[in-house]
């Protein structure tokens, strides 16, 4: 708490690889109330960094978006008829997606593609 009883600001750092972009951010976040930008060097609460600097699923798995969702679906629990369901696809799209998330995850099943991408950070259980 601050001396007047407000809570302390959340201090947010800005790691852009876009000057201008940074820039724009910084202008825009530096006079948003309960929120401080970090001096150079000072630990943040949050970062924002560049998309750039964080690899996608994609490049990490081989994964494609749709990919995911099924295999999201697949952690729940769900069968390619619910999955189809959802995804507003059909049956046998659904089994091609798990037949390609079984190969390209090197998964011998269902579990194990879940396991593995669970394991490569590619989905959250």
């Amino acid at each position: 708490m601050t001396k007047e009883g407000a809570p302390e600001p959340v201090v947010i750092a800005i790691e852009i690889d876009d000057p201008g972009l940074a820039d724009r951010l910084t202008a825009l976040l530096a006079d948003v109330p309960g929120l401080r930008l970090a001096r150079s060097g000072e630990r943040a609460d949050a970062v924002l960094v560049s998309p750039l600097a964080v690899a996608p699923y994609e490049q990490v798995s081989g994964l494609t978006p749709r990919e995911i969702e099924v295999l999201n679906l697949m952690a729940e629990g769900a069968s390619n008829k619910s999955i189809a369901r959802r995804l507003e696809i059909s049956v046998h799209t659904v089994k091609f997606h798990v037949g390609s998330l079984l190969d390209k995850l090197d998964a011998a099943g269902r579990t194990d593609a879940v396991a593995q991408a669970a394991r490569l950070g590619v989905i959250n259980l």
